[in-house]
């Protein structure tokens, strides 16, 4: 895949538990969101995809390590991926371990039409504190407003703001950082205090309830790009607007 036309989504729940159902309903609600995609090969390590009959009972059984293993859609011209895995609570808010869905899909005009309906059926499934979709570009600068340089401290792009390390955070229901489409439960829309009907009207422009009473948050009308001024700023005005995502409230 092309790593500048992709689309990457990951979400943050609470660890999984036991044959915990929660990683059929994350990957059955990628397959409701975008028409056409069925989640039915898991990869060799070759990387060659091999038909899974009993898709379900084999994500139940591949538990293991806190995730499970890649799927995809088993058509090599066009791939879809997901995968689950487990944040170590040594690297997560408060010590408490968490369980991470990322998923990647090609950059065009069907993914981008089913790319919100996608992050909030994959981040209700898990049951998710929160989670983002960004294009690979914009993410890869978000990434490093995260990733400490060899002389200390991270070293953002853009002027974006520093963000503490995921471990340093207070709670697991803060948001580490934005990207284009936002997923805040609403335990983590409570903890940055969205929405504030004066402050926010932008923002409640492109953005919409979940079932469970969460929000979905689009930060720009198209796929987030930071060569763009306005969608730049944009990204600057949502940190300055949020102080507590990435931990830049507290000491």
């Amino acid at each position: 895949m092309n790593t500048q036309n992709s689309l990457r989504i990951i979400i943050y729940a609470p660890a999984l538990v036991g044959e915990d159902h929660r990683t059929i309903d994350s990957v059955r609600g990628m397959e409701k969101a975008l028409p056409g995609l069925r989640l039915e090969w898991r990869l060799s390590k070759s990387g060659r995809p091999i038909a899974l009959p009993h898709r379900d009972a084999w994500l139940i059984e591949e538990i293991e390590d806190g995730g499970f293993p890649i799927m995809c859609n088993g058509d090599e011209s066009y791939p879809v991926t997901v995968t689950g895995r487990e944040r170590a609570g040594f690297f997560s808010p408060v010590g408490q371990a968490q369980f991470e869905v990322h998923a990647e899909l090609p950059l065009d005009a069907a993914v981008i039409a089913a790319a919100a309906e996608m992050l909030e059926r994959v981040a209700e499934g898990a049951r998710a504190f929160w989670g983002q979709a960004t294009p690979d570009a914009a993410a890869l600068d978000i990434a490093y407003q995260t990733a400490p340089t060899l002389r200390g401290p991270p070293s953002p792009r853009r002027g974006l703001p520093a963000l503490k390390l995921f471990e340093h955070i207070r709670a697991p229901e803060i948001p580490y950082y934005l990207g284009w489409l936002n997923y805040w439960s609403a335990a983590a829309a409570q903890a940055i205090g969205f929405p504030d009907p004066a402050r926010d009207a932008e923002l409640l422009s492109r953005a919409w309830r979940t079932a469970t009473g969460g929000w979905v948050v689009q930060l720009t009308d198209t796929p987030l790009d930071l060569d763009n001024p306005a969608h730049l700023d944009a990204l600057k005005l949502a940190y300055e607007r949020f102080p507590q995502i990435g931990g830049r409230d507290s000491p």
